[in-house]
């Protein structure tokens, strides 16, 4: 069959055709801008049954491009806006649309465009459990550990020393230092991210530590990935996938 005027698929799965070509191809004496308002009179509706645009085109005898207006209407639409024309190029163009929609309606058709919808629901997928694969690496290990851990212990993910650790929490105004401990904000002292243990020391005097509970790790695990830092388990998968991809754009 051929093509007469372009049709494409929108993002619903419609096809749409340009007014503006359409109102080309039925040789319209005219003028644009007053035709479409009065096709519209028919009963269309903005939104249900065309969209407004804006195209860039060049200007003849300038260098310079313009804008104009463009309107993409849904089949059923051009089918009837041709017919009303009630013209030779009326006519063809409606029983090109016709032909047009018996294809995309065929079994054939509506086949090839579910295998497509499935394909990209499998691709959107895939890259879905990409990401979230690390992250899940990451998660599983928090779930592992004891209930309460040191922030030592959360510093080794990352190849840093607790006194950078607990640096970097104190520099993002999650901690402060009052008397050699480490105490949550206000804002953060509820949320039960850390534990606080006092020990009796032999002198009779006691010392109080800080701990961090699971939801205290995953919460630090959170800040940090927002500052682009990752545990040691998650960095060596971004290289590893950074290196397939410079081979891949090398080959």
């Amino acid at each position: 069959m051929q093509e007469l005027i372009a049709t494409h698929q929108n993002e619903s799965g419609d096809l749409i055709v340009s007014a503006r070509e359409l109102h080309e191809f039925l040789g319209v004496k005219t003028k644009y801008k007053d035709w479409f308002p009065r096709m519209v009179e028919y009963g269309f509706v903005e939104g249900s049954d065309f969209i407004e645009i804006e195209s860039e085109v060049g200007a003849q005898k300038r260098a310079r491009t313009y804008t104009q207006k463009d309107h993409r209407i849904k089949l059923p639409m051009a089918k009837e806006i041709s017919m009303i024309q009630r013209t030779e190029k009326g006519k063809q163009a409606r029983r090109y649309f016709l032909a047009v929609e018996a294809a995309w309606n065929s079994p054939e058709m509506i086949m090839s465009r579910a295998l497509e919808i499935a394909n990209q629901q499998q691709q959107q997928m895939i890259s879905q459990l990409a990401e979230l694969e690390p992250k899940a690496q990451c998660y599983d290990l928090v779930l592992q550990s004891p209930t309460l851990i040191k922030v030592t212990e959360i510093a080794k993910d990352y190849g840093f020393s607790a006194r950078h650790l607990n640096s970097i929490l104190s520099d993002q105004g999650i901690q402060y230092n009052l008397s050699g401990t480490w105490f949550l904000r206000q804002q953060y002292a509820d949320k039960g991210y850390t534990h606080s243990k006092t020990f009796t020391r032999s002198d009779g005097g006691t010392n109080s530590h800080t701990y961090w509970t699971q939801t205290g790790r995953l919460f630090i695990y959170e800040t940090l990935k927002a500052m682009g830092i990752y545990p040691l388990l998650e960095r060596q998968n971004i290289e590893q996938e950074s290196e397939v991809f410079n081979i891949e754009s090398n080959a």
